[in-house]
């Protein structure tokens, strides 16, 4: 299949697959998609092995790096307040909250001597810990780079585009993706809400033809409910180039994911999932749970603004994973992942090659199907 997107990256078939797993990310390219590595969390030693591994894996084949730096978040005026100015901002009341919801759920606390780690609070949003992770991804040789919130920033585009490296942006507006295109981005993913992780309010069906008029001829990429070739044949009918999916990866054989929390996924259907703010400061789509039902509750102090958020439950999500897996605990019932409204169809584990090869063929079928609706002499 050639797009102005596949053209754009060098891909055989327009598939770009979000996913925090390096695994994922050098399957999908390796079976002709665009594997794109989300380094939000990632420390930049971290991120220099992987991206050295994914490079290894897939010998030259188009790879893509998503980063994460919001125009707004607690200490942009200052251009990034540091670790611990941010935690000195945090209300006590929150502290409370959240050690009073550990303790209800009987959620142990980390061994001794093991550190509880920053967990969800090692995201990286600011421009002081962002830098760092530029200078390792503009060091290897991505084919694209992503700008997951907000309008890409020109130090970022002005470096993409000197190393010859285009940018894509997510957008769940019709402005949003005016804003992203008159920054200079070269792709527009618009982001239906039924995507997991931070969406908009506005269907896949609606916005994307929406954002395709809006930047023509810049190319778009729909995304949000995607996950089988019926609905990539949808995308492309809306007038996007290209498909972008994450929440299909995350019942993969090479999914990242705890065994707890992908059978969850496997077994949750299409309304098992809620937009909060309850892991990021910012509204994301992901399983409905004890965690998340708490954080809504009017008991509670509401969830703070990016970056403080994730760095109050940063500890208290790592001590939720250490024991989810056991099933009937507390922490069992609290624990949550970014997921879409797609989950619904994730009822079995795949490797992540044929998912991507049974997509293409079920496209195939889908079009076939559609031309021979058109009466013919």
């Amino acid at each position: 299949m050639r797009t102005k997107a596949t053209e754009l990256v060098g891909i055989d078939v327009p598939i770009f697959a979000f996913s925090h797993c390096r695994d994922v990310v050098a399957a999908v390219t390796n079976a002709g998609g665009c594997g794109v590595l989300g380094a939000v969390a990632h420390s930049p030693e971290q991120l220099d092995v992987d991206l050295a591994w994914i490079e290894e894996q897939v010998k030259g084949k188009p790879f893509g790096v998503d980063l994460l730096v919001p125009e707004r978040f607690v200490g942009a005026e200052e251009g990034g307040l540091d670790r611990e100015s941010l935690a000195a901002l945090v209300p006590e009341e929150h502290r409370r909250f959240l050690d009073g919801l550990l303790a209800r759920y009987d959620v142990p606390p980390a061994p001794e001597g093991v550190e509880p780690g920053q967990g969800m609070g090692g995201l990286r949003v600011d421009p002081k810990s962002m830098a760092p992770l530029l200078d390792v991804c503009f060091s290897h040789s991505p084919s694209l780079v992503v700008s997951a919130l907000g309008p890409p920033p020109a130090h970022f585009i002005e470096r993409a585009h000197g190393a010859g490296i285009p940018v894509a942006a997510l957008a769940g507006t019709v402005h949003h993706a005016e804003r992203h295109a008159a920054a200079g981005a070269d792709l527009i993913v618009a982001q239906g809400t039924e995507a997991g992780g931070h969406t908009g309010q506005i269907a896949t069906m609606v916005l994307v033809p929406d954002v395709v008029d809006a930047v023509a001829p810049r190319p778009v990429l729909a995304a949000g409910g995607i996950a089988r070739g019926r609905q990539l044949a949808a995308g492309m009918a809306l007038g996007a180039d290209g498909v972008w999916c994450g929440s299909v990866w995350l019942t993969t054989e090479e999914a990242e994911v705890p065994p707890a929390i992908q059978r969850k996924f496997l077994a949750a259907g299409a309304g098992d999932t809620v937009r909060s703010r309850s892991l990021t400061g910012k509204p994301a789509r992901m399983l409905r749970t004890a965690w998340t039902d708490e954080w809504e509750s009017p008991e509670g102090p509401g969830p703070l603004a990016m970056p403080m958020q994730p760095m109050l439950i940063g500890p208290a999500m790592n001590r939720i994973f250490r024991v989810a897996d056991q099933e009937g605990t507390g922490a069992n019932r609290l624990v949550t992942y970014f997921v879409g409204q797609v989950v619904g169809s994730m009822t079995t584990v795949r490797p992540t090659r044929r998912v991507v090869q049974e997509m293409v063929e079920e496209f195939v079928d889908a079009v076939e199907r559609l031309h021979g609706l058109l009466e013919t002499d």
